[in-house]
């Protein structure tokens, strides 16, 4: 398997930076971790085939994780022409949110009818689910349920485990996400300063020793985080950045 980041950046594009989009391809597995507004832009330079991807997992409902879920449908509809069916799961709400969702992007589109098959699933927090060729398992976490419930993600496939911790700040969720994962993608927005709803640096590595991921890689950084990077000892995500696991 391997997994792009699409784009690693926060809602502000600090330093440049794609939205949170995250790819996932495998044997039978083809599919992005949120969609953030920039995510289709990226895709397009990339040259990511949107048209192979059969699932999208949404985190939570802010426009850098969903934003880019309207114009991904509107090109696959209208310019992809695309007959394959598409999946979007995320958080319980997900069902009620997506006409508001679409209508921010597009209004008049929440009851478009799609060329292609289209369904919204809702994952139940705590369980183990199947989606497709892989077991996702999602946990609540602390950010802004405002816009969630907020999720973070361990993802089972192919013998191996990749988590995300989504947007959070410290909560004891983030050590049963991550736990001995193969790749543990955590959110790192700023180096020690505590942040409400967001992780600083300094407190996952206080909780690092019960976490214990084979390879962990930090993202959605803000400017703080950026220009601190050299002294960081841990990987850190850069847009295209590919993952071999």
């Amino acid at each position: 398997m391997q997994l792009q980041f699409v784009g690693c950046g926060d809602a502000f594009g600090s330093g440049g930076r794609f939205n949170t989009c995250l790819h996932l391809v495998g044997r039978n597995i083809n599919v992005l971790i949120d969609c953030g507004a920039t995510s289709l832009v990226s895709m397009n330079r990339l040259a990511i085939n949107r048209n192979e991807i059969g699932t999208i997992f949404i985190t939570h409902f802010h426009g850098d994780h969903v934003g880019g879920v309207p114009f991904f449908l509107l090109e696959a509809n209208y310019v992809l022409k695309r007959d394959r069916a598409l999946t979007i799961v995320g958080p319980p709400s997900l069902k009620s949110r997506y006409g508001e969702i679409m209508e921010v992007g597009f209004p008049g589109t929440k009851d478009l009818e799609l060329k292609f098959p289209l369904q919204l699933r809702e994952l139940e927090i705590g369980k183990r689910s199947e989606a497709g060729s892989l077991h996702v398992t999602a946990f609540h976490v602390k950010h802004d349920d405002r816009a969630g419930p907020c999720l973070g993600f361990r993802f089972e496939a192919e013998g191996k485990v990749i988590a995300f911790s989504g947007d959070t700040e410290w909560t004891d969720a983030v050590i049963d996400i991550g736990y001995e994962a193969d790749l543990f993608i955590c959110e790192a927005f700023t180096r020690d300063k505590p942040v409400p709803t967001h992780m600083a640096l300094s407190s996952l590595e206080r909780h690092l020793d019960r976490i214990r991921p084979k390879r962990l890689i930090l993202t959605h950084m803000s400017n703080d985080m950026l220009a601190r990077r050299a002294e960081v000892p841990f990987e850190t995500a850069a847009d295209g950045m590919i993952v071999n696991i």
